[in-house]
């Protein structure tokens, strides 16, 4: 059930275009526990628990590399962008910088403006340069107005 969910959902996002950008990402190292145990505030340890279950029942790897089958069906490539140096998650193109966040923060603010972060990495991942680890800053400026209707609307459908 879960594969062919997936194979429907490739399908739809390969109509969307051609070029399919993607964090390169360790899933399996997601999955494991932590090695070091943390103590809390209060005194209590943290769990060590990660995100394999989660990881698990979404298949997320095997969406990927069903996407990466059928772009090479058609001669095209699954894009894997480089983590480590194009940080989307963290990144500010207003800033021009980079600001951990926390996992728990859903949201970035630029002056008074909200956008969810998952949504606004998808945004700079779109403008990222040809080398894979740099942000594309005139793009990112032209366009961020649109990205910023179009957010809002799917915000609005979601709610």
């Amino acid at each position: 059930m879960k594969k062919y969910q997936h194979e429907c959902l490739e399908n739809y996002i390969i109509s969307l275009g051609d070029k399919v950008y993607v964090e390169k990402i360790n899933f399996s190292a997601l999955q494991k526990r932590a090695k070091k145990t943390e103590i809390k505030k209060n005194g209590k340890p943290k769990r060590k628990k990660r995100f394999g279950k989660s990881i698990a029942n979404r298949a997320s790897a095997m969406l990927l590399s069903i996407i990466d089958r059928k772009l090479q069906y058609f001669a095209k490539n699954l894009i894997k962008i480089n983590t480590q140096k194009a940080r989307a998650s963290q990144f500010n193109h207003k800033e021009n910088g980079y600001k951990k966040k926390k996992l728990s923060q859903r949201w970035n603010s630029f002056n008074g403006i909200k956008a969810q972060r998952d949504m606004y990495s998808a945004f700079l991942i779109m403008n990222i340069n040809p080398d894979l680890e740099t942000f594309n800053m005139q793009k990112c400026n032209d366009i961020f107005d649109n990205f910023l209707k179009l957010h809002d609307i799917e915000v609005a459908n979601l709610r």
